[in-house]
């Protein structure tokens, strides 16, 4: 039998130091919201792959679909010999999207494929170079999605210079001390000082904040967004590749708003844990790239698309949007009951839509201090007794929820005790 430590040993030996990692445990299988290491030892997944799995492991309906395509065949190159589920995927897709109009759909790999090529669309549709983006925003690692993103460690520090034509403005938290209205106002004074509005062809932002901590966009900011890139012919992108697919409580987290975006990046739960994302967006920006401008080897593969489709499915057959309400009030309930134990780590500001739930830890009660190494010591204890979770958040010290909504009572329930236990001995 394979141990941990002996894979991990493997690993460090032929994989490079920079892709890290939240344990060292290697999966053998999983089933829905539960895995089984080499070693035979199960966890409880509050992770799902970090939110690629609403539908949880392996879930029959998925694997079925990718079973039948698998007996037909694997690849064509969409650019190259067409099939009918890449089609069959955008036409759902553009049904679902909450944005008015005729809508078109293109397919990616990854998430940061998604966001780049968001950016790429919107200058071709406006001609303009410029885009602007959120500290604490995570776009993905890629050359560009690294400048979009507003975070240096670990994701820019050490990698060289980034892309030209990017500027950040402080996202509205209570952390930051800034308000929705003085976000607005910080994008005046970028407007003022370094680009004039017609040099911007976008500008993204994420409906709530996945690595930046959880932290949703005010719906003023949602609408002042909508109402500058309105008034000068700018491109809104909404980044829902970490929110999407029912997680909030809804298909998208921008049914939360009123404001409808452009653009709409996804990825993730798109396709039950196959490689899969897109861009979905109003007809008329979305075909001004030229033939070829758009595309990818692999981009929306028929494996991941069959798989799509059955994930959702899945969401609509299951509830899962309903379920995700559900989960979400269990959850948040127990961190409450938690909050008030002075023998836990001190946990404040529980947040979060549907099923995406956070909260921080401090390093003392009622202050606002984070404590970053309690966090560490809070995920390795609940690892060491069966539980995986991560952290996110600018400081280090957020604890993310992000169970797959198949999950059951039972093992929300048990997924909270053991993350309760390991409070306590990190304290």
């Amino acid at each position: 039998m394979a141990l941990n430590q002996d894979l991990m040993a493997r690993r460090d030996a032929a994989v490079v130091r920079g892709i890290g990692h939240s344990t060292q445990v290697f999966a053998a299988r999983a089933r829905n919201s539960e895995i089984w290491d080499v070693e035979g030892r199960r966890y409880v997944d509050f992770a799902g792959g970090i939110a690629v799995l609403n539908t949880g492991h392996a879930h029959p309906k998925v694997l079925a679909a990718v079973r039948e395509q698998m007996d037909r065949f694997t690849h064509t190159c969409f650019q190259v010999v067409l099939y009918e589920p890449y089609v069959q995927l955008a036409e759902r897709l553009n049904l679902l999207a909450p944005m008015s109009g005729p809508l078109k759909t293109a397919l990616f790999t990854t998430g940061a494929e998604a966001t780049e090529n968001a950016i790429k669309i919107a200058r071709a549709a406006t001609g303009r170079p410029g885009v602007i983006a959120f500290t604490g925003a995570f776009h993905g690692r890629t050359a560009l999605a690294s400048a979009l993103t507003g975070k240096v460690v670990p994701y820019k520090r050490g990698l060289g210079p980034s892309l030209p034509d990017v500027w950040h403005v402080p996202f509205p938290t209570a952390r930051n001390g800034v308000t929705a209205q003085e976000a607005l106002r910080y994008l005046d004074f970028i407007f003022a000082a370094d680009a004039d509005p017609s040099r911007i062809a976008a500008i993204i932002v994420e409906p709530i904040q996945g690595e930046g901590g959880f932290h949703a966009c005010p719906p003023e900011l949602m609408g002042g967004l909508r109402d500058i890139c309105d008034r000068h012919g700018i491109v809104l992108v909404a980044d829902e590749v970490q929110t999407g697919f029912g997680r909030t409580g809804r298909m998208f987290a921008m049914e939360h708003h009123e404001a409808q975006a452009d653009l709409i990046c996804v990825a993730k739960s798109l396709a039950g844990g196959f490689p899969l994302s897109g861009v979905i967006g109003r007809a008329a920006i979305m075909d001004a790239a030229g033939p070829g401008g758009l595309g990818g080897t692999y981009a929306g593969n028929p494996l991941a698309c069959v798989a799509a489709l059955a994930v959702l499915d899945v969401l609509e057959e299951e509830g899962l949007l309903a379920r995700a309400e559900a989960i979400g009030a269990r959850i948040t309930a127990r961190l409450e009951a938690m909050q008030r134990r002075n023998t836990l780590v001190p946990i404040e500001a529980i947040r979060g839509k549907g099923a995406m739930i956070a909260f921080d830890i401090m390093g003392r009660r009622g202050t606002e201090e984070p404590d970053p190494e309690a966090t560490k010591r809070v995920i390795a204890r609940a690892c060491e007794r069966g539980l995986i979770v991560l952290s996110c958040g600018t400081t280090a010290n957020t604890i993310r929820i992000l169970v797959p909504l198949t999950a059951s009572d039972e093992i929300v329930d048990e997924g909270l005790g053991i993350l309760e236990a390991a409070l306590e001995a990190a304290a």
